[in-house]
């Protein structure tokens, strides 16, 4: 069986401009990345935004388990399989991060025959927009530190500097450093932290932000630190956002790739779900909408994770109003969930499916609470069972939706169609009335409390205290009225990642909580997260190296 890049390196490519053609998007709109590669120009954006919007589909899952999803891949197989309808369809995904490619989740590109190509560029430098992001990043954190060494006119309290530098790489050593060390002209001594590049402000700016004028209006107010009178202090107080805008300038634009069917991909952006708000950025998406009859994005990990910060913060923020949503899942994952050890998921075993299902359950509950009608689906895998196949169909019907089998892995667009017609049947028949979980008006604590009771199904918070002095404070600074971005493990609807399944009688623990003013969203960190992730004992970057000019071990 051919490996994901083997399949990915023996494909044969449109150049870029034939694929821009099957949008109607002429080479004077495209700024080329090479053959493979383009922005779309700032131009083309703005000639297309007086267009009607074309419908928006959401690709969500399960808890992510060992035995595998397949959002992504699905994701795409779905927008080949438009294609195959012959629907004007594009896909709008995020851009993958160097940290899973090296560390052990791999790319982001897709699977088997549903992949998006160059999938090696891809996973690896793109078109540089991660590099613009951790550059404008550091260039801030560099700028506050100068400021404090050369007079400090600001006051800034050392103590109380909340601007973390990043990288977009997994490296636990630099989670918690200190900066300054050496000489005197060296700085000033502090403690000193590193998040990962998809966790950073910067990249959910990037990501929220409508145009250059909203870019830099969104980098004056991050809080970089407080005084020594509690005051918070600014990007614009630092004198930082022309410097960093100029950085941001080409990585705003959206990047336009395709499938290995030649479907049109927007890729742009790319925060976690786990940690930050897991969608693309709103240009990608709006500027789809534009283009195409039908748009399929997704977001990150489980849909107690991605498609709630779809819903409660981009769609909030952006005005997006999703037609449909997909629910991705495996019998095997299911099984998984229902207690089956990984090694034995190949077996039929209706009693752990059954046990498991519940997961499933919970997330069709809860995209229901949005208001969206939803189709779930199964990425088919060969030990799967008509018993199980059909005892899942039965359980999504009863629960008022669409179902479809899907096996875009092994067969690409064609194994899309029969998700393709459902989805196309449930938007034609089915009324989209999307609203958001919860109203501005509510306090912190209890958007904190909404999610965690109606999405995790938790029965209560708790929080350590300098976490409920932290929220306290952003809400007397006025910021009461933004949405909230979870932090939590992706692997369990619970802050703990070994409750499987469906858990109940648990409470979700709020550790630590920080405004990010510029993104517009207060971030609340439960359980153990960690905003900067460390490498598996046996990284994926063990396997990867360059054979005859040809990257290999990429997955």
């Amino acid at each position: 069986m051919k490996t994901d890049i083997q399949i990915a390196q023996e494909a044969t490519l449109k150049q870029i401009k034939e694929v821009a053609a099957l949008l109607d998007i002429g080479e004077e709109d495209l700024e080329l990345y090479g053959k493979y590669k383009a922005k779309l120009s700032e131009e083309l954006i703005q000639k297309v935004s007086e267009r009607p919007n074309g419908k928006l589909i959401l690709v969500t899952a399960i808890n992510p388990t060992p035995a595998g999803e397949g959002k992504t891949t699905t994701s795409i197989g779905l927008g080949e399989a438009f294609g195959c309808l012959k629907k004007k369809a594009v896909i709008a995904l995020r851009e993958p991060s160097l940290g899973p490619c090296f560390g052990i989740k791999g790319g982001a590109a897709g699977g088997g025959y549903a992949q998006v190509v160059p999938m090696e560029e891809l996973n690896l430098h793109f078109t540089g927009d991660f590099h613009a992001i951790t550059s404008a990043n550091n260039l801030l954190a560099a700028m506050l530190d100068n400021h404090m060494f050369q007079g400090n006119a600001l006051r800034i309290d050392p103590k109380q500097v909340v601007w973390k530098r990043c990288l977009d790489m997994n490296d636990r050593a630099l989670r918690n450093i200190v900066v300054g060390m050496g000489k005197k002209t060296d700085g000033i001594v502090r403690e000193d932290h590193f998040i990962i590049t998809v966790a950073s402000e910067i990249m959910a700016i990037l990501c929220l932000a409508s145009d250059m004028e909203d870019l830099k209006a969104r980098l004056s107010r991050i809080i970089v630190a407080y005084n020594y009178d509690g005051e918070p202090v600014t990007g614009a107080d630092v004198n930082a956002v022309g410097a960093m805008a100029a950085l941001l300038k080409d990585a705003m634009q959206p990047n336009l790739i395709q499938t290995l069917e030649h479907t049109p991909a927007i890729v742009h952006g790319g925060p976690f779900a786990n940690i930050a708000h897991g969608c693309n950025s709103v240009r990608a998406t709006k500027t789809a909408l534009k283009l195409a009859d039908y748009v399929i994005t997704e977001a990150g990990f489980g849909a107690d994770l991605g498609a709630e910060k779809f819903f409660d913060i981009k769609c909030r923020m952006a005005g997006l109003q999703p037609a449909a949503v997909v629910l991705v899942a495996t019998v095997r994952a299911l099984k998984y969930n229902g207690g089956v050890p990984k090694t034995d998921l190949k077996e039929e075993n209706l009693e752990a499916l059954k046990r498991g299902i519940v997961n499933l359950e919970k997330h069709i509950e809860n995209l229901q609470q949005f208001g969206v009608p939803v189709v779930v689906t199964l990425n088919r895998f060969l030990t799967d069972t008509d018993a199980e196949l059909q005892y899942v169909e039965s359980f999504c019907r009863e629960r008022g939706c669409e179902f479809a089998l899907s096996e875009v892995w092994e067969k690409g667009g064609a194994g899309g169609i029969e998700l393709a017609n459902a989805v196309l049947k449930t938007i034609e028949e089915k009324e989209s009335r999307f609203h958001v979980l919860y109203e501005d008006s509510l306090s912190l604590f209890e958007k904190i409390e909404t999610i965690a009771k109606k999405i995790y199904g938790a029965d209560a918070v708790t929080y350590d205290e300098t976490a409920r002095k932290a929220i306290k404070r952003i809400e007397e600074l006025g910021y009461a009225n933004v949405p909230v971005c979870m932090a939590k493990n992706q692997y369990s609807l619970s802050d703990d990642p070994k409750k499987l399944g469906r858990p109940t009688g648990f409470t979700v623990n709020i550790r630590e909580a920080y405004l990010s003013a510029g993104a517009g969203f207060l971030v609340a960190i439960t359980g153990t997260m960690m905003t900067m992730p460390g490498l598996p004992k046996v990284p994926a970057a063990e396997q990867i190296d360059v054979e005859d000019g040809a990257i290999a071990g990429l997955f």
